[in-house]
């Protein structure tokens, strides 16, 4: 049986001046698909993402989430994704619950649904409300990321994209987002991920794709040849070196 896709880009390209930094990338990631996306810094990972998701124009290709273009229905394809930066990216003059609240306005949460999910989003994370009540100025890296990873699920996305998410995160929290990512993806949701932590991206994405010079140069599905699962650090250490 066809799976649905949820994630479809087609041939997209994108520069800065001269200089093109994505070179032509097609992909599909599916419903109920945890999709790892990885390679070294500066080689378009969160250039690809940014133009997924709508933040940054790009000069030509297709870019479809859920079926919604991102260029002619942007707000369409946008309201069903939740998106977490590298960097944590919040009012910082906000409360916690505040930023929390605002977000879940913007995507028209309900009450009930709001509450629901943000009472699970504080345990999994453990957040507590006397953190939530204070200034996100005050918070470290980590707690903000927090923040931001509640922010992100706070309207029940159906594709989840995140951009080295562990990063600034302590062993439990981001063992706990590795749980959570794979939580979600059971429940016939997408997840997108990028992560220089390639042991991470082997033990729980069901397929990976490597970009190098702004293109793909290789896609596993670790799903149906687990064997990549324990190659895959030096398939990707292999690809980076050729030529060097």
């Amino acid at each position: 049986m066809d799976r649905n896709i949820t994630i479809e880009i087609k041939d997209l390209h994108k520069s800065y001046g001269k200089k093109e930094v994505i070179k032509g990338i097609s992909l599909e990631v599916y419903e109920g698909e945890l999709f790892g996306f990885i390679g070294k810094n500066g080689v378009g990972k969160s250039t690809t993402i940014e133009s997924m998701i709508g933040i940054k124009p790009f000069n030509s290709g297709t870019i479809l989430i859920n079926g919604y273009d991102i260029v002619k229905s942007p707000n369409k394809a946008k309201e069903s994704v939740g998106y977490v930066s590298s960097e944590p990216i919040c009012y910082e003059d906000m409360t916690g619950f505040q930023f929390i609240e605002f977000v879940g306005s913007i995507y028209k949460v309900s009450e009930e649904n709001y509450i629901n999910n943000l009472n699970y989003l504080k345990k999994r994370l453990a957040i507590s409300d006397y953190d939530l009540n204070r200034q996100i100025k005050e918070y470290s890296h980590g707690m903000k990321q927090k923040v931001c990873l509640i922010s992100s699920l706070i309207h029940n996305p159906k594709v989840w994209v995140l951009d080295e998410p562990t990063v600034g995160l302590d062993a439990f929290t981001a063992n706990e987002l590795s749980l959570m990512m794979k939580e979600y993806t059971k429940s016939g949701k997408t997840c997108f991920v990028t992560s220089h932590n390639i042991e991470l991206v082997s033990k729980i994405c069901d397929r990976v794709a490597i970009i190098k010079d702004g293109v793909i140069v290789a896609t596993y599905d670790l799903v149906k040849e687990s064997k990549y699962r324990y190659k895959l650090q030096d398939i990707f250490f292999d690809i980076y070196n050729e030529g060097n």
